[in-house]
């Protein structure tokens, strides 16, 4: 046999596998360690998560790769059972009863952060194209984050909780929308309105469908594990229940953590929910934590040395769209009319942009519509909000 060919087949997949378990291990390790000194601090568990992944990301260890594809991949699947595990946490009748204070809250949540961020590309003299890019990053809401805090709490029963939930699933569905829109932008440089009324009736039709046939499809599913006798049946036909609707919704054009959440607020309903509830966690425990240490990861600390005047523009930039964003979304918890609600709580649940903020930055950037200080300027106000959300959000509901 040849010999690089024995290298390539036997050799590189077990330096692979070494040095991602090696990642995991410090991964894991710096975020249970972040996690328990949050907690005796009196801050949520997912503080300590995300600082944990700072400090990874500063390169303390030089075998962590902060884009590693297969730490790319579980974070994302991590993303995916923490939404299934909410919906799962949700009570479907109050989620549908805080229905049109979700919408409105999401509706606000968006145009605002949105008029807020164009208005101040354009008041600085940027581009418009710029400007539109910037605008639709803050309309960005990371229900992880959120969720999460909630979670830790004991709180997603809260009618405050499930306005946000909600509100946060909307701002997904419409969040898909304007990524559709700006990309068709960045591609011709004109509105695709072909494409946005696309993927309006796309979304629109695999909520309808969910609704109308999950109930079915998920008594189905239990009585089917029921009848089984083989060990993990339970946790194992969950998982494919979330996993078929999460490809049910990128299929059709939609989120796949909408199909994550929508799989866990039918099998909610079921007499299984608290077996299921139990089977998933440790699964969660394992996954979630490698998202929220690689959203921590990300973060670049040497743009945040003021020793260069372009550095300090990114700061002075980063300031100001900190203030839009957080502002943005606070002003969208005046839609919540009911008396005796926190609406406090409802704002400070919208501001986390996680993950979903990056991802409007990245796709201006590879078009080259955002220049990298500007990127940069985005990354910051993503991060920030990440950070300050989890300690007010707690503080509010305390």
């Amino acid at each position: 046999m040849n010999p690089d060919f024995t290298y390539i087949v036997f050799l590189m997949p077990e330096l692979d596998l070494v040095r991602v378990l090696a990642e995991l291990l410090v991964i894991l390790l710096s975020a249970k360690l972040f996690g328990e000194l949050a907690e005796r601090l009196g801050q949520p568990a997912v503080l300590g998560e995300l600082i944990g992944g700072v400090v990874l990301g500063t390169g303390i260890f030089t075998f962590f790769h902060l884009h590693d594809p297969t730490l790319a991949l579980m974070s994302e699947i991590g993303v995916i059972l923490l939404l299934f595990e909410t919906g799962i946490h949700s009570d479907l009748g109050q989620l549908l009863k805080a229905g049109p204070t979700a919408s409105a809250v999401a509706a606000i949540g968006v145009v605002v952060p949105f008029v807020l961020g164009w208005g101040l590309m354009i008041a600085l003299g940027r581009d418009g194209m710029e400007a539109v890019f910037i605008g639709a990053a803050l309309t960005a809401t990371s229900v992880g984050i959120t969720a999460r805090v909630l979670s830790d709490m004991g709180k997603l029963q809260l009618p405050e909780a499930q306005i946000v939930l909600g509100a946060a699933v909307i701002d997904d569905v419409l969040g898909i929308i304007i990524l559709s829109a700006i990309q068709g932008i960045a591609a011709s440089g004109s509105l695709q309105w072909s494409g946005v009324i696309k993927t309006v009736l796309m979304s629109a039709g695999f909520l309808a469908a969910a609704l109308w046939l999950g109930p079915r499809l998920a008594d189905g599913l239990v009585k089917i594990v029921h009848r089984m006798r083989v060990r993990g049946v339970l946790v194992g036909a969950a998982l494919c229940f979330a996993f078929a609707m999460a490809l049910a919704a990128r299929a059709l054009g939609t989120a796949m953590i909408v199909g994550a959440f929508t799989a866990g607020i039918l099998l909610a309903r079921t007499d299984k929910k608290e077996d299921i509830d139990e089977t998933l966690r440790p699964v969660v425990d394992v996954f979630a934590p490698v998202f929220f240490v690689m959203v921590g990861a990300k973060v670049n600390l040497s743009m945040f040395n003021p020793s260069t005047a372009e550095n300090r523009a990114v700061l002075a930039l980063s300031a100001l769209l900190i203030v839009a964003a957080v502002a943005g979304k606070i002003v969208s918890a005046l839609a919540v009319r009911e008396k005796g609600l926190n609406r406090w709580a409802v704002g400070f649940g919208m501001i986390p942009r996680g993950e979903v903020g990056l991802i409007f930055a990245q796709v201006g950037l590879a078009a080259g519509v955002v220049a990298p200080p500007l990127y940069a300027a985005v990354v910051a106000m993503v991060i920030v909000t990440t950070f300050i959300a989890p300690p007010l959000l707690k503080k509010s509901l305390s």
